[in-house]
């Protein structure tokens, strides 16, 4: 009975192919046991030996050999091959895994997502397609499972990136003993109805947003704070350096009408003041000081009030001459007036007021 107990896993991938494993260095451990099996029923079955075996440690641990038909029997033999160890009949489509599911489309409508894939070409009605997702929120995954091979979900959030994935599963006990599902598709990952490459993009693109906004705001202010320092700088300078005029601007004549020329700008400035000098020139006002013995005084008194009365006549007919004195004057101070002019005489002197 004993034969009967051991343990063996059965997958059939997808109706092609048969893997037979078993626990070789538990239930054999000492002898490289054989397999061999047989999809043939009656009395007339014909052994085929194991094509490929699979290994643990240098022990035949397996088989891999192709599917040829609805009934299996297998048999694992001493290496030799004269003794059975284990046998065993069975239904090798109760034992089906199914292969991924093939060309997944995703269709998005607002807050609902549909996720349909390929019918296969065998047991449509045995298979179910199961939706996990998830988005960077969530610790677990959410499942929705619905016949092939079509599945929707509703309430996904805009706003969030979520990961998803598909596969397909055999209804147990109807179509399997086991209960055999097919390996995950590829996880892909949408926000939006629009595919990314994974739900990091999302974050890195806030975090890119969030580094532009700030490194835009903080060239902005360091553009302020240059402005206002080379206003300030500005300001500095003219008032510690002055502006030296530029004597482009000054001598505009000498750099626009004689092209820099010096000499040639020197001539015609001095034929020009020469022509517009005046013809009156305001005459000069001679002060004569002339020191008198006390014995003279009298007798240049009457000669200082003839030539006080010729520049008052003078000085009322307008003549030039007028402004000049030269007279003497008794040492006493006096004020005396002529024609609009006030002429102080103090200590020999004249001055015209």
């Amino acid at each position: 009975g004993w034969k009967d107990a051991i343990n063996t896993t059965i997958i059939n991938f997808n109706n092609e192919k048969m893997q037979i494993t078993w626990a070789a260095r538990e239930l054999f451990p000492s002898e490289n046991v054989s397999f061999s099996y047989t999809f043939d029923e009656g009395k007339h079955k014909v052994w085929k030996p194991c094509p490929t075996y699979l290994l643990d440690q240098d022990y035949n641990s397996g088989c891999l050999f192709k599917t040829e038909g609805p009934t299996l029997a297998i048999s694992i033999r001493s290496s030799n091959g004269s003794e059975e160890l284990f046998s065993k009949r069975l239904k090798s489509d109760f034992y089906i895994k199914p292969n991924r599911p093939e060309n997944v489309t995703f269709f998005w409508k607002e807050d609902t997502v549909t996720v349909s894939c390929n019918k296969p070409e065998r047991a449509v009605k045995c298979l179910r397609l199961e939706l996990q997702y998830k988005s960077k929120f969530d610790k677990d995954w959410q499942s929705r499972t619905s016949k092939c091979c079509s599945v929707g979900e509703q309430g996904f959030d805009p706003r969030k990136c979520y990961s998803f994935r598909v596969r397909l599963k055999r209804l147990v006990p109807y179509c399997n003993v086991v209960n055999y599902s097919s390996d995950w598709e590829a996880e892909t990952f949408w926000m939006n109805g629009t595919l990314l490459d994974s739900c990091d993009d999302d974050i890195k693109s806030q975090s890119n947003t969030v580094i532009f906004l700030s490194c835009f705001l903080a060239v902005l202010l360091m553009i302020l704070i240059l402005l206002i320092l080379l206003c300030k700088w500005q300001r500095l300078q003219k008032s510690v350096m002055p502006a030296i005029p530029d004597p482009k601007y000054v001598f505009a004549d000498l750099f626009n009408d004689h092209n820099g020329n010096f000499q040639e700008w020197i001539d015609e400035t001095a034929h020009t003041m020469v022509q517009t000098k005046p013809e009156y020139e305001e005459p000069e006002c001679i002060i004569e000081v002339e020191s008198q013995q006390e014995d003279e005084k009298n007798s240049d008194k009457q000669s200082s009030q003839e030539k006080i009365f010729n520049f008052s006549r003078a000085a009322e007919n307008n003549d030039p001459k007028a402004a000049q004195i030269a007279c003497l004057m008794p040492t006493s101070n006096t004020i005396a007036s002529f024609a609009g002019f006030q002429i102080l005489m103090n200590n020999d002197m004249y001055v015209m007021l």
